[in-house]
């Protein structure tokens, strides 16, 4: 029927707008700023760092602790190029005791950010999420704009605050990972301990040889 869809549009927004006397459920609109909605767990803004905090009374902690490695994955596929990384000249061990570098600058323009999420999608290190937190107006056009790695860092709890389903997924993969890891150093060990026991107990035997 011709107009089927704009009736059907109209039905919806008078049910919402007589409904919203008598039930609260269909009041969509509040007094922002003086009342807030909680965010959804799938809602995004900007992009941050996550850490792995191991000594929370640690003003330095959040460097340790970056899980970001420097591989300027995220650098190359950002489509709007606004984030900047230099990498490190030297290395720090990662949540896998394996050594790695990790970035000594690490900016992130959300003037130019256009909350696509392709930096967290080709992330393989699980280092960079995207933040619910919208309210970043500022006065400084550029300086208040550009973020550096410390203001871009939170922490692995603070991720579990606000994609909970999300963050505990990412620890169960990570968990798995460094016990794949360990089982793998640990078979080495053994390994190498085998062989050098056995080389030991060659060494202890007399050499065979003719007897007159």
């Amino acid at each position: 029927m011709l107009g089927e869809g704009i009736l059907k549009g109209l039905t919806e927004t008078a049910r919402n707008f007589f409904g919203s006397f008598v039930s609260p459920e269909r009041l969509t609109t509040v007094q922002y700023p003086e009342e807030r909605i909680a965010p959804f767990e799938a809602a995004r803004s900007f992009p941050f760092l996550v850490f792995d905090a191991k000594n929370p009374g640690d003003d330095a902690d959040w460097l340790a602790g970056l899980r970001c490695v420097s591989c300027h994955i995220c650098e190359k596929e950002c489509p709007p190029k606004c984030i900047f990384i230099e990498k490190s000249k030297d290395k720090k061990p990662d949540a896998l005791g394996k050594q790695q570098f990790y970035p000594t600058r690490f900016d992130i323009d959300i003037s130019v950010c256009m909350s696509c999420q392709i930096c967290v999608e080709v992330c393989p290190f699980d280092a960079i999420k995207m933040n619910t937190v919208f309210e970043l107006s500022t006065t400084d056009r550029f300086g208040g704009l550009l973020l550096d790695r410390q203001q871009l860092a939170q922490s692995n709890e603070y991720y579990h605050q606000i994609h909970p389903t999300e963050a505990a997924g990412v620890d169960e993969m990570r968990a798995a990972e460094k016990a794949k890891a360990d089982a793998k150093a640990k078979a080495a060990t053994e390994a190498a301990a085998k062989a050098a026991a056995a080389k030991a107990q060659a060494a202890q035997q007399p050499a065979g040889g003719a007897q007159s």
